[in-house]
């Protein structure tokens, strides 16, 4: 008798259980089906498209991604549906990112993909189709309600879902939870699926291939304007202030300035009256605060200050730190070592140890003059 897989919640009969699967094309989400199918779920592919490019350009990889997906189902004997997202998607994701490059900050359009479009439209379409559950290729885990780090701690994605509410995660398995993707590659080409090798989809997914800044360029006009250091000193001209990112060192065009060291430059702040603060000391660039708002509590505190850890960007250790409540049901977070390059417009993610208990989005961070 096979023991009962740790995706499976107890409470849960697979052979009764429906559960609709995101295909993405890619090897996780075809691995994560065969998974479903081999625990005794009835077990249907979905194709989700989510944005409306014409799918013969060069940067659309929509019907190769489709194409890909029905590869995937035919070999594991699963039906593949597809549903349309991509008004929604434009509404609720990039209608927000373009709103925030305008406004001086750097969104991070996959955390509002995922709570807007992975984990409640698909959820809820997955409901009219009468599936008792989705499941994903996401390397995360769920152990009695809580969202924990998946096993390989490499690929774990728990960032990019800490602002899907507990209530839609509930109604989600994810069955890669307990597996590296060398293991699951493995499987892949053992079962015979063409994608075993097939590369990761990297970046934002409808920038596709191309150069990032061409892409913002059809969207949001340049609005050229001055580079000050640190000292209110003019060292160049920037083309934009949604071209740069906080602690970015290349594409400044300000290497070899008569007078000035080679030490490299620093995006350092983008400020009122469309200056762009520039700096050769990366020292300036740490802070040790930070203010969130739109807090997504996925296990609530028993009490203030709250000890724990958190990221401030995908991949990063975890930093230990000091959390507070914040007037307008914000946080505030302090922490134990400095950071870099704290970013308006990105997202904290709050653990304690394991299980991710909270994210929030960065409206505010120590000041750099702080460091003068």
């Amino acid at each position: 008798m096979h023991s009962r897989p740790d995706f499976v919640p107890a409470h849960v009969d697979p052979a009764s259980t429906h559960v609709i699967v995101g295909m993405s094309g890619g090897v996780d989400s075809s691995v994560a089906a065969h998974l479903l199918k081999q625990a005794g779920f009835q077990v249907t592919g979905l194709f989700m498209k989510n944005w409306d490019e014409d799918d013969g350009t060069e940067y659309c990889t929509a019907k190769d991604d489709l194409a890909a997906a029905s590869m995937a189902c035919e070999r594991l004997g699963l039906e593949l549906t597809t549903a349309n997202f991509a008004a929604e998607y434009w509404d609720d994701v990039f209608h927000d990112f373009l709103t925030e490059y305008r406004a001086g900050r750097t969104p991070n359009p996959d955390i509002l993909c995922n709570r807007e479009i992975k984990f409640k439209q698909f959820v809820d379409y997955a409901g009219t189709l009468g599936a008792d559950f989705i499941a994903t290729g996401h390397y995360s885990g769920l152990v009695d309600g809580r969202l924990v780090k998946a096993l390989d701690e490499s690929k774990d994605q728990t960032y990019f879902l800490q602002a899907v509410p507990k209530a839609q995660l509930q109604r989600c398995l994810f069955p890669l939870a307990a597996w590296h993707k060398s293991e699951v590659r493995t499987l892949a080409a053992r079962l015979g699926l063409d994608n075993h090798d097939r590369k990761d989809s990297t970046g934002i997914c409808f920038i596709g291939e191309r150069r990032f800044d061409d892409f913002l360029r059809r969207y949001i006009q340049d609005t050229p304007g001055p580079m000050f250091d640190e000292h209110d000193r003019e060292v160049g001209r920037h083309a934009g202030l949604h071209l740069y990112t906080i602690g970015q060192r290349q594409g400044l065009g300000l290497g070899g300035m008569r007078g000035r060291s080679e030490s490299p430059w620093y995006v350092l702040a983008k400020e009122p009256g469309n200056v762009l603060r520039v700096t050769q000391n990366e020292v300036l660039l740490a802070g040790r605060w930070l203010l969130a708002d739109e807090i997504n509590w996925l296990e609530p505190p028993s009490g203030w200050p709250l000890q724990c850890q958190a990221k401030i960007r995908y991949r990063q250790s975890d930093q230990a730190c000091w959390v507070r409540p914040a007037p307008g049901g914000g946080l505030s977070v302090e922490f134990v070592q400095p950071q870099r390059a704290i970013t308006r417009g990105q997202y904290i993610a709050l653990y304690a140890q394991d299980t991710l208990i909270a994210g929030g989005r960065i409206v505010e961070h120590e000041p750099w003059r702080a460091n003068l």
